[in-house]
Formats: C-alpha cells, structure tokens, sequence
C-alpha cells in the first residue's frame, strides 16, 4: 500500500500498485511518480554521490552566472551590427514569452520522465541555440538562435531550483537556493572583464560561440549524477510503480505515445498562452515601424487574436486539459497566486528600467566599456549578496513574509529614485545606488516569495508550481520590455528630432538604430549632446511607469500568509526527504497569519 495526497480536499487515500495504474489518466497520479523517483534516488545517494550532486549543481550555477553576466552585453553589438538596435525589446520579448512557456515544459519532462532526462534535454537547445547564434548572417537568424538558447536558459534556471526544493527542508530552502546565486557575485567582475575583451577583441560571435563547449562541460557531470541514481533506484526496484507504467507505455503505437506525450505535456495549453501573450506584446514594439501604425490591418489582427486567446486559454485548462499547465487548485491557492502576481509585476517594472538601461549609460555616461559593464552587475550583485542574507534569516527566524514586505518597499525606493538620478546630469553615485537599493530589495523579496509558494503545495506539486509562477513572472518581464520597446519606439525618433533639428533623416535613423555609430561622437560635441537629452527624455517616461507599476507588489505582500518553515519538504504534509512520515517541531501545523 502507498499513500497519495488529495489536493482538493487535503485528505489522505491508501491504494495498493495495482490501484496506482488506475491513477494514470490523472494529472496528481503522473506527478506523483516523477516525485517517487526523486524520493527513491535519496535512499541510493551515498556520501561520495552526494558531492557529486552538490559539485554538478556548482558548476551549473555557476556556467549559468556567467552565461548571464556576459551575453546579455553581446546582443547589443550584435544587434548594432546588423543594424537593428531598435529591435532589441522585440528580440527580447520573444526571448522572454519562450522562457515564461518553456518552463512547464521543463517542469513536466521532470517530474513525467526524470530530472536527468529534462537536464539533457535543456543541454541540447542550449548548445543548438548558441551556434546558430554564433553563425548569425541577419539579425532575424540572431533572433531565432536566441529562441532556441531561451528554452536551454529557461531550463538551466528552473531545473536548478527544483533540484533545490527536491533535496533541501523547508529552513534550509532559502539559504541554499540564494548561494546557488553566488557566482554572480564572482563573475559580476569576471563577467565584466571577459565580456569587454571579447567585445573590444575576439568579437560577440566567440562570445556566444564559447558557450557551445564550457555548457556541455559544465552540465554533463550533474546529468551524469542524476542519471546514474535514477538508473541505480530502478534498478534495485524502489520505484516499481513508474516502471510498470513505462513498460506499458512502450507497448503502445508511437502516434498513440506521441499524443499521449503532448497531452501530459499540456501543449495545446502552452500554445494558446504562448501565441496570445505575443500576438498582444509584440505589436506594442512593432507598431511605429509597421505601415499605417496603429492603424495597420495587421496589428489590429494581432491584438484582437491575442486578446480572445485569453479566454480561450482559461477555458481549455480548466475544462478541457487532463493535466492543465495551471491547474484548478493553483488558482485557488493564496500563496501561488500572490507569489505570481508578485513576481509578474516586480519583473515588469524591472525590465521597463533595464531593457535599454545599458545603451543608456554607454550613451550618456563618459565610461570606459568595462565601468558601463560593472554597472549593469551592481543590481545582480546586491540581489545575490542580500538574497543569501534572507536565506539565513529564514534559517533562523523561520518565517518570510515580513522580508518579502521589507524587500519590495527597499525595491520601490530603488525604483522611484531612478526618476531623479537616471539623467546624464545626475551624479554617479546616485545611479550606482538606484540599482544597489533595488538589488537589496529584490534579493530579499525573491526568495522570500518562492520559498512561500513552495512552502504551500505537496512536493509532488513543486517542480509544477515553481514552474508556473516563474511562466507568469516572466510574462511579466515580456510586459515591462515590450512596454519599453512601444515607449522607446514611438518617443526616440520624436526627441531626437527635437533635439538634432540640423541632422538629416537618414543620420537620425542610424542614431536610433545603433549605439556604435552614437559613441563616434566625442562628449559635447552637438550631435552627442543632443542624443543623450533624446535618450533622458524617454528614460525619465519609462522610469515613471516602472514607479508606479513597482508599488503594487508592496501592497500584495501583506497578503501573503506567513508560513512556517521547518523540518519538512512543504509546510502542508508532514513528510521528509524521502517521502516519509516525521512530526515538526513547529508552533502551527499549517501557518501564522
């Protein structure tokens, strides 16, 4: 006999193995064999294996820091180069929409087939990606390349985290989650230096290209480890159930187990949320490039369709879907449904500031490449530096919520700021310090927030719970840079002609479409002047928006319940590690509001 969790009414049901197939159809019953593997894989793991695990996730961490401290810098170059740096925010939202939807995807290849398998399958797109990239002829292969990466980038980051909440308590979460992060602080300067050589050097196509070896190295030690214990669990029998369904399975015609595939997938799911946020988002940073503008047949199209999806998404998840990407009960779960709120808009007043916050200072600020680099990492560093001092106040105090309030007032502060220092003006240390205070405030608030959610659901929901809040924090994010895209696609050609009356069309048009041909121009000498107040102009609109968007996830944060976080896997079962039955020593079983 086993025993199976009743998300809907908290109860607990004994079935036997052969009741356990029955369950099949069900979407708790596929969760809760890719979690049984997890569980089974803890009573393999020996000493040795164990650092093997630990090792692998450091060299995962830490390829993935420095995949994002450095590449981000390169698409601006290589955007210039091909003369399409107005397309960067469009680039980005696509970039952002296949992170949001690939993250469920991930987080069913985990828990349907296994973590190693999902790692594999991450390291594929991820190399696929960076050498088309690498290769790029036009800006529209870069874009395509970038898409691909996005689903190995996407996997790398959510894998990661589930893998934490798989073999961590719930005191402990917070704190190796966050030190997870502490390679950007390391390559927040070696970062910095590697991406200004190869710029200034070999170029952005080594940039990427490099990446297409150092992931696979990095990579390929944890996925062995993973493999290696599940391989080893099934063998010694431990997860016979899963087996038995697997066996069945491949008894099955392909087209059958194909479909089958895309049904516990949830694709016409993903598809639908997929399509509709980027048939709404992407006209926002097209418009003023598309004949007639607003008024093209084919943006008006694109915002009607993506609009009806909307609903049409709802509808097919909750009737429709056997295992939903968003499920019923997420929807009805306070913790999950703030932390995604929470997350969506911090993220979207994030990128309104961020998106073209490096063209901004490479513009306006008489920095070398290096300094506007270092600068870019302040947020990232301080966000690393305060996240790991949230995780040991978790340790110890055992509660959230009151950091996830205390980050994101922090976090708003850093972002009204921006209003008044963000300018050419405006003194260098009161820029560094609208990025340190949105650092402390996001390091705080980013893992109080997870730490909740997950603290909320049975670990046979975490992988899917994690997954989807990190869908519609990025969501968010495809929000606040397609919003960016629209402010500065539809203001920038405007102000620079305001300000370079004496600049022809044509020279206007290559100002707006590329930093390069910007920074030719020394420091005072008219045109430069006049294109750093265009580019204050439209940064103080945006930073406005992101102010007011960032005051409502202050105000979400009172709402959050203040669980307790002990001895366990989640704060709803009382169960360890393995799967087995401990008691808490905690003040409440549930929560304290």
């Amino acid at each position: 006999m086993s025993s199976l969790h009743d998300h809907e009414s908290g109860k607990s049901v004994s079935i036997d193995k052969k009741q356990s197939s029955e369950l099949e159809p069900s979407e708790d019953g596929v969760a809760h064999l890719g979690v049984k593997t997890v569980q089974a894989t803890h009573k393999v793991y020996g000493r040795y294996s164990k650092w093997a695990l630990f090792i692998g996730l450091g060299l995962a961490a830490y390829i993935y820091s420095l995949d994002g401290t450095t590449t981000y810098t390169y698409l601006y170059f290589a955007a210039s180069e091909f003369k399409g740096h107005s397309l960067i925010s469009p680039i980005q939202v696509a970039q952002s929409i296949i992170i949001a939807v690939g993250k469920p995807i991930v987080a069913k290849i985990a828990d349907v087939k296994s973590r190693g398998t999902a790692y594999a399958v991450v390291l594929v797109f991820y190399v696929v990606g960076y050498i088309v990239i690498a290769s790029a002829r036009n800006v529209e292969t870069v874009a395509g390349g970038i898409i691909l990466y996005a689903i190995g980038y996407t996997g790398l980051q959510l894998l990661t985290q589930i893998i934490i909440a798989d073999i961590t308590t719930l005191k402990w979460r917070g704190l190796v989650s966050s030190l997870m992060s502490l390679p950007f602080i390391i390559n927040a300067f070696i970062g910095a230096n590697v991406s200004a050589a190869v710029i200034s050097g070999a170029g952005w196509r080594w940039g990427y290209g490099m990446f297409a070896i150092l992931i696979p190295a990095s990579l390929l030690p944890l996925i062995v480890t993973l493999l290696w214990a599940e391989r080893k669990a099934r063998k010694l029998g431990i997860v016979l159930d899963g087996k038995q369904i697997e066996t069945a399975e491949a008894k099955q015609p392909f087209f059958r187990r194909l479909l089958h595939t895309a049904n516990q997938l949830d694709l016409p799911g993903l598809i639908l949320i997929g399509t509709s946020v980027a048939l709404i988002l992407l006209p926002l940073t097209l418009s003023k490039s598309a004949k007639g503008g607003w008024n093209n047949a084919s943006i008006i199209a694109m915002l009607i369709v993506g609009g009806v999806l909307v609903p049409v998404f709802v509808w097919y998840d909750f009737k429709v879907a056997q295992y939903p990407v968003i499920a019923r009960r997420f929807v009805f779960n306070r913790s999950v449904v703030i932390a995604a709120l929470i997350g969506a808009l911090d993220f979207a007043s994030f990128y309104l500031t961020f998106t073209y916050l490096y063209s901004f200072v490479f513009v306006v600020k008489p920095w070398t490449l290096l300094n506007v680099t270092y600068f870019t990492q302040t947020q990232t560093v301080a966000l690393t530096v305060f996240a790991i001092t949230a995780g040991v106040c978790m340790r110890y105090f055992r509660r959230a919520k009151y950091l996830l309030v205390t980050g994101l007032a922090i976090r708003l502060a850093g972002v009204g700021l921006m209003i008044h220092s963000r300018g050419a003006n405006g003194s260098d240390a009161e820029l560094v310090w609208t990025q340190l205070l949105q650092g402390i405030g996001g390091g705080f608030a980013a893992i109080a927030s997870q730490v909740s959610a997950q603290a909320s659901v049975p670990h046979c929901d975490v992988a899917m719970v994690t997954a989807v809040i990190l869908l519609i924090t990025e969501i968010g994010g495809a929000v606040g840079s397609a919003v960016a895209g629209a402010i500065w696609t539809n203001l920038m050609p405007a102000r620079l002609e305001r300000y370079l009356p004496f600049v022809s069309e044509a020279d206007r048009a290559d100002l707006f479409g590329s930093i390069s041909i910007v920074v030719k121009y020394e420091r005072g000498t008219p045109i430069r002047e006049g294109v750093i107040q265009a580019y204050d102009d439209v940064m103080k609109v945006m930073t406005i928006v992101a102010t007011v968007i960032a005051v409502v996830p202050f105000l979400l944060s009172f709402l959050m319940p203040n669980w307790y976080l002990g001895d366990t896997q989640n704060a709803v079962e009382k169960v360890d590690l393995k799967g087995e039955r401990v008691e808490d020593a905690s003040p409440t079983d549930v929560e304290r509001r």
